[in-house]
């Protein structure tokens, strides 16, 4: 079977807006991962409390600042939050943190803001040796939620991940965002399943839950199952019906492959 993780951010609303109280929620719902989004406006001891009383572990969250990687003056920013995100990370047992590219620079050329992205995560990787955190690279779409944002190709991002080359640097492969752009996940990914460490879902079109749009969820998970991809799945959708009744049907078909 494949675990699914719930996002905070967007699931277990009906419990109340603090995270500590969707985590409780989560795991009384029978998930034992949750993931969340931005940390820096979270009482951290809360979360801490919660997951520890739980037994929820948590699988994922962003860096913060992000920064914009196309662009290298941000990137010492960038640095210095990634190095807070450590601490945090470790603190609260993640073992991913995640990020994006950014938006594109008018008027550069694309081959050096891509260049800068390499760069930037190459500069992450030196940071994060000696912690058992790994930063993950998400590209978004540009077609509907992301318009403007430089990284809207997930073979691009295998690409600047392999660039990179280190250990600590992969891929958040967001399956919603892929779908998008049309684009084929087992054409994607095929002979790249290294890459990613991470993947999330919602359903097409909408980003509702799985069930209230178009993908063939049974046959979409097996490929990636088949690919060889064995960790999580990330439900980062916006529910349309309550969020128990929201995640049975995909924790239905998770069970199942």
């Amino acid at each position: 079977m494949l675990e699914c993780s719930a996002n905070i951010e967007l699931l277990f609303s009906e419990a109340g807006i603090t995270p500590a109280s969707r985590i409780r929620a989560a795991a009384d719902c029978g998930f034992q991962l949750v993931e969340m989004w931005n940390w820096r406006d979270k009482d951290l001891a809360a979360v801490t409390t919660a997951l520890a009383e739980t037994g929820t572990r948590l699988q994922a969250l962003c860096v913060e600042p992000m920064g914009r990687l196309v662009d290298r003056s941000t990137h010492a920013q960038f640095l210095a939050g990634l190095r807070d995100s450590i601490a945090v990370a470790e603190r609260l047992g993640s073992p991913f943190l995640y990020l994006i590219a950014g938006d594109t620079i008018p008027g550069v050329e694309r081959a050096e803001q891509h260049r800068a992205v390499v760069e930037a995560l190459s500069r992450a990787a030196d940071v994060l040796d000696g912690h058992e955190v790994m930063l993950l690279l998400e590209n978004l779409n540009s077609r509907v939620n992301h318009v403007g944002t430089f990284l809207d190709s997930s073979r691009e991002t295998i690409q600047i991940v392999r660039e990179v080359g280190a250990p600590a640097i992969g891929m958040l492969y967001d399956l919603y965002h892929s779908l998008v752009m049309g684009e084929q996940p087992i054409q994607e990914l095929a002979g790249a399943i290294d890459m990613v460490k991470h993947v999330q879902i919602a359903d097409v079109p909408g980003q509702g839950e799985p069930g209230s749009g178009q993908v063939d969820w049974p046959r979409t998970l097996t490929d990636l199952r088949e690919l060889g991809y064995a960790g999580a799945i990330g439900l980062e959708y916006v529910p349309t019906v309550e969020t128990t009744r929201s995640v049975a049907e995909i924790l239905h078909i998770a069970a199942q492959v």
